[in-house]
């Protein structure tokens, strides 16, 4: 089973362009979405969060049991529901306001165990930024890594978030010791600063860089680099492309029983490349459709 770890929320998505275009709920987070695109490819997934009571969260909740992923572990709170507020530019990039105080997801605490059949667990997003949550998801990655679960690490940055951005960036550099496997967008990297070999240097075993159309490109610790094209697509808008980038690399690595440092380690230039379109062909059917909707098995064809 891969677990996925982070925030629930509700994407407000406009319809048109403009500050003020009708807006329309839709199921998001940068984490559900790559449990519900996980689900969709047909990896066993379970999701660890806290969600509210409220309508937005019961929804959030029956969108996962749609996508067949494990909820069991799913925390519930009365406080409600975050929002976060999209506006899409003239090429379709998304751009977000967020609605956090006082919401359900932001008082998450660390289980005491993970289930017994997870293999890896994957982190990232808001869910990394707002406490009192953070340090519990932070706990969770630390404990995980300990314990020999393959970990994944998409920080999403979204600047708003962050009030102080030097504590945030050296906390990020904190993580990577227990992180296996970190993917990142270009926009990300440039404003975390470093490069790929510097966070190899300091523990995951591989690093992913999205680079929006352009492709995607691997960075290994054998001092590989695998890069692939982007597909081409007419873009509706990128809201879950780099979610579905994060669940298509682990449904592949798990399909290929690669969920460990030393099976990265032997994926070698064929593998790499492989699974990297396969990533690229995911994200490319996201962006072509609005919102978040992640293909199905069936959509996307052999790895």
């Amino acid at each position: 089973m891969i677990v996925v770890a982070g925030e629930a929320l509700i994407d407000l998505v406009p319809q048109g362009r403009g500050a003020l275009a009708g807006l329309k709920p839709a199921l998001g987070g940068g984490p559900y979405n790559t449990a519900v695109a996980l689900g969709r490819l047909g990896s066993p997934t379970a999701f660890c969060s806290r969600t509210s009571y409220d309508a937005f969260g019961e929804a959030l909740l029956d969108g996962l049991r749609r996508a067949d992923v494990d909820v069991s572990a799913v925390q519930r709170g009365a406080e409600p529901t975050t929002l976060a507020v999209a506006t899409i530019d003239g090429n379709g990039s998304a751009a977000y306001s967020f609605y956090v105080e006082g919401t359900a997801d932001r008082l998450f605490a660390a289980p005491g165990r993970l289930p017994q059949s997870a293999r890896a667990v994957s982190f990232g997003t808001c869910s990394l930024v707002l406490e009192p949550g953070a340090t519990a998801y932070e706990e969770l990655m630390r404990t995980a890594s300990a314990q020999g679960v393959f970990t994944t690490l998409d920080p999403n940055i979204r600047t708003g978030l962050i009030p102080d951005a030097d504590a945030y960036r050296a906390r990020f550099k904190s993580w990577l010791p227990s992180v296996s496997l970190l993917k990142l967008s270009e926009e990300d990297a440039l404003w975390l600063g470093g490069t790929p070999r510097e966070w190899l240097a300091a523990g995951p075993s591989a690093v992913v860089i999205t680079q929006g159309g352009d492709g995607l490109s691997a960075f290994t610790r054998d001092g590989g680099v695998h890069s692939v094209p982007g597909e081409e697509v007419d873009v509706v808008d990128t809201i879950g492309a780099g979610d579905t980038v994060n669940a298509a690399l682990l449904h592949g690595l798990s399909a290929w029983d690669a969920l460990s440092p030393e099976a990265l380690a032997k994926l070698g230039a064929d593998g790499w490349t492989r699974l990297l379109r396969f990533a690229a062909r995911a994200a490319a059917i996201t962006c072509s459709r609005a919102g978040a909707e992640p293909p199905y098995a069936s959509e996307l064809g052999d790895l």
